[in-house]
């Protein structure tokens, strides 16, 4: 099973790169249409300073890139706890739903973006981690170790 609970983790990483390339593939070109080319650039500057200067609908995928270095680096080493103490079936499967919730939460944000639906859909996400959350708390916590001996 511990296959099983790290694959949702390895997806994930593999679309927060999927996003970085996105982000990248057009962020660099509105860059450049703007006229504030990357050698234009101040010492020092930040993805932050491109806001108002590129289209908003651009910089929703670096919003969501952002978040995808948020909430998630949670997740990660709640998937290795289960992975290592033993994770059951329903824990693999509300590691699926989480990664499936933050995938169709990236896509929502980087092209619709409406804050009500996406917050939904980041609720229902975070209401999956809680779940991982609770289980690898409990799988530490009342972990019997005289039960593997």
């Amino acid at each position: 099973m511990q296959a099983q609970m790290l694959a949702p983790a390895a997806v994930l990483v593999l679309w927060s790169i999927i996003m970085l390339f996105w982000m990248a593939g057009t962020r660099l070109p509105a860059i450049s249409k703007s006229g504030s080319g990357l050698g234009d650039a101040k010492p020092g500057g930040r993805g932050q300073d491109l806001e108002g200067v590129i289209p908003d609908k651009i910089n929703w995928k670096a919003h969501n890139y952002a978040h995808l270095m948020e909430q998630p680096t949670i997740f990660y080493p709640t998937v290795v706890i289960l992975a290592i103490m033993g994770a059951g079936a329903m824990d693999v499967l509300a590691a699926w739903i989480y990664v499936a919730l933050r995938i169709v939460h990236s896509v929502y944000q980087a092209t619709v973006n409406v804050v009500k639906v996406r917050f939904l859909i980041f609720l229902l996400a975070t209401i999956a981690l809680t779940i991982l959350a609770i289980r690898a708390a409990m799988a530490t916590l009342f972990h019997d170790p005289g039960v593997l001996a």
